[in-house]
């Protein structure tokens, strides 16, 4: 599943990371690269150690974790740290898959079951840059606005296109779901939205919205680890 979510985070704050961003000590993007992905990867990364990384990264995990259509897309149980990167004079990161496991800041392993970018620059900001996504409907270009971001399997092939004007910032990061079956997964985004509109037209007391809610529960129950 392919999720756009605009404004996960506020206009003002997206700006204001980008701004701190701009004055940012960049790295080679390549140290972090691990297999194939060392060979196509040429992008620049805020050291994830820094003290500006961590203040940053924290504000964006902040902002994700209150943002109601993240948490029922995405049903978290580990969230990688997010970790910010430059594309600009034809940088870009060829065709790649995320890494199947990382490891947390504090040693633990996380399995990566969700990718997740998010833009720091508006579109008209830079040529190029458009994330690639191959699905089994062929591949899909994202290029999305400062402060909106896009989830996609962690599976899936995907690429970032040389960036040839401008410069292309974003934060990116993964998540471990506590439903690590994609399709019961997507199955309880699509049941939860469904409930969350006919509570809207019904209300909470009413019998079919409890009834569908009981059964988003009871499969959540037998769905999910914890």
């Amino acid at each position: 599943m392919l999720l756009p979510i605009e404004n996960i985070i506020r206009r003002d704050d997206a700006l204001a990371l980008h701004q701190a961003l701009e004055q940012a000590p960049w790295v080679e993007g390549i140290r972090t690269a691990g297999g194939i992905a060392a060979n196509v990867k040429a992008n620049l990364q805020l050291d994830e150690t820094s003290a500006l990384a961590q203040q940053l990264a924290q504000a964006v995990l902040d902002a994700v974790r209150q943002h109601p259509l993240f948490i029922s897309a995405t049903l978290p149980q580990k969230i990688f740290p997010p970790r910010f990167n430059c594309y600009q004079n034809s940088g870009h990161y060829g065709l790649h898959i995320d890494s199947a496991i990382m490891t947390l800041p504090d040693g633990q392993a996380m399995r990566t079951d969700i990718s997740a970018t998010l833009f720091l620059s508006d579109a008209d900001e830079y040529d190029g840059g458009e994330l690639t996504i191959e699905t089994q409907y062929g591949a899909q270009e994202v290029k999305l606005n400062a402060g909106d971001l896009i989830l996609y399997p962690s599976t899936s092939l995907h690429e970032v296109k040389p960036v040839i004007r401008g410069k292309r910032l974003a934060a990116f990061f993964w998540i471990q779901s506590m439903v690590a079956n994609a399709i019961q997964r997507e199955q309880l985004f699509e049941l939860d939205q469904s409930i969350q509109v006919l509570t809207q037209d019904r209300g909470s007391a009413d019998n079919e919205v409890r009834r569908l809610s009981g059964l988003y529960h009871n499969l959540l129950r037998g769905w999910a680890s914890v």
